[in-house]
């Protein structure tokens, strides 16, 4: 845990933050707030959208504003993520502007030293500016995998996207290590919808006043160095954010707490943990292919199968008649988990993962190797770095075929392999706890962040005074 005393510098200034209305976007945003909030003092406002808003309740000591989506019954769904995007980086422009200026306006409030969005709301780097506000960018994935979607226009013109199947395995000398399948794309990738969301994205974070990161520096060096020179905009790695605090969860999906109870019943890392996040969905012989590898590997195995991740199916109803009882106790399936305690756990010996940023992260925090099935977007980048840079896990590169899965599950959990992996990410896992300790990257990081925010208040009003006082 972060060993930071509050500053105070915040004190009688207010931040106002707005995150995207997904799992893995909700939750950094609102653990940047906490760390802004209890380490340097600011007051929060949290401008959000009615789709997916966060639970108020955990969060007594910030201030809401809900702003209309225009999202239409059909639109309101993270079943086409892409599709969401675009339509409400278009809806919410004239709503949260509206919303912004009346913040602003309010006497009565402390005076707003910046804005924090993530770096998806592209929209908001035009209306801070009408607005003369600072913004600064909180971007939820990794540093490597940003550059890689900085990288799009530069890898369409060489002929790597649109992907082509013969060509899957052929590295991209332009983002080494990554090969083209590695290429964080969503969906088709048909030209349009996701080219123009990262045209925006990129152009209006060079256009903002720094970026934000949940990573740390000792992490993602080479990455960082390329960030800086290529985005010449102040950047802060302050993260991994979830161990500021102790395990606590802005989860948008309620937590099944027999996982725990199940976990302290089992031999110290002997438990292989999967779970594929909030958007990913799989076809049901995915599903049947996934059941029979883990049973197969004779694993203790805590398996997240979330309501409706099985296309058709609501949930666990294509599993075979009998697969339960012939599983047994070694087997425990949950509707969702309270994740950071699972992998705090020290029954929980490998991850089964789709690699969002997040989940790769607090596996890292906890010295847990992984087991990696990208789905979509950055998760193939992720996964690629996790198994083939930091070597702390193992890619199942064609699917959930049971004979892999069974194989991949005893690479991690029994071999002399798994074993390697697991010592390297426990050495990752020092890393973190030493970034975050006073004088560490993370801590330093985070105290230049709280400066900085006071600083460009303090030269926005420099500016206003300025224009005021002239003829």
């Amino acid at each position: 845990m972060q060993q930071t005393q509050s500053s105070g510098l915040g004190h009688g200034r207010r931040l106002v933050l707005f995150p995207v209305p997904l799992q893995g976007h909700i939750n950094p945003m609102l653990q940047l707030a906490n760390i802004l909030h209890s380490k340097a003092g600011f007051s929060i406002t949290v401008i959000h959208t009615k789709f997916n808003s966060p639970n108020q309740s955990k969060y007594p000591h910030f201030k809401f504003q809900p702003i209309p989506d225009g999202l239409l019954e059909n639109e309101a769904s993270t079943t086409d993520a892409l599709s969401l995007l675009t339509v409400l980086n278009v809806n919410c422009v004239a709503p949260f502007r509206d919303c912004l200026a009346g913040l602003l306006s309010n006497v009565s409030e402390e005076p707003i030293a910046c804005l924090i969005t993530d770096a998806i709301w592209h929209f908001t780097q035009a209306v801070a500016h009408s607005l003369e506000l600072p913004r600064i960018v909180l971007r939820t994935s990794s540093v490597a995998s940003f550059l890689a979607f900085a990288a799009f226009p530069l890898l369409r013109k060489n002929g790597y996207l649109p992907k082509q199947d013969s060509q899957l395995a052929a590295p991209v000398p332009e983002l080494p290590p990554l090969r083209v399948k590695d290429i964080p794309t969503i969906g088709a990738d048909i030209p349009g919808e996701l080219d123009d969301l990262i045209e925006g994205m990129i152009k209006e974070t060079k256009a903002s006043s720094g970026l934000i990161w949940n990573s740390f520096t000792e992490l993602e060096q080479p990455a960082l160095a390329t960030l800086q020179q290529d985005f010449g905009i102040p950047v802060f790695l302050i993260g991994p954010f979830h161990k500021y605090f102790p395990a606590s969860s802005s989860s948008l999906l309620t937590q099944d707490q027999s996982s725990i109870s199940w976990l302290d019943k089992q031999a110290p890392k002997s438990v292989i943990y999967v779970s594929f996040g909030s958007i990913a969905a799989m076809d049901e012989t995915e599903f049947l292919e996934m059941a029979w590898g883990l049973a197969n590997s004779m694993q203790p195995f805590l398996w997240v199968v979330r309501t409706g991740i099985i296309r058709g199916s609501e949930w666990i109803e294509p599993l075979p008649k009998g697969f339960m009882e012939a599983v047994g106790e070694r087997g425990h399936i949950v509707k969702w988990a309270p994740q950071q305690d699972v992998l705090m756990h020290p029954a929980t010996g490998g991850f089964w993962t789709h690699n969002g940023w997040n989940s790769t992260l607090e596996s890292i925090c906890e010295g847990v190797p992984m087991i990696c099935s990208p789905c979509f977007g950055d998760q193939m980048v992720n996964a690629r770095y996790v198994s083939h840079v930091w070597r702390v896990g193992v890619q199942l590169e064609n699917g959930p075929e049971r004979g892999e899965v069974e194989k991949a599950i005893r690479r991690l959990m029994v071999e002399k392999e798994g074993e390697e992996m697991r010592e390297r990410i426990m050495c990752m896992k020092e890393s973190v706890n030493l970034c975050l300790k006073q004088g560490g990257s993370s801590y330093q990081s985070l105290e230049s962040l709280i400066s900085y925010s006071v600083i460009i208040l303090i030269i926005l009003f420099s500016h206003l005074w300025t224009r005021l006082r002239s003829p």
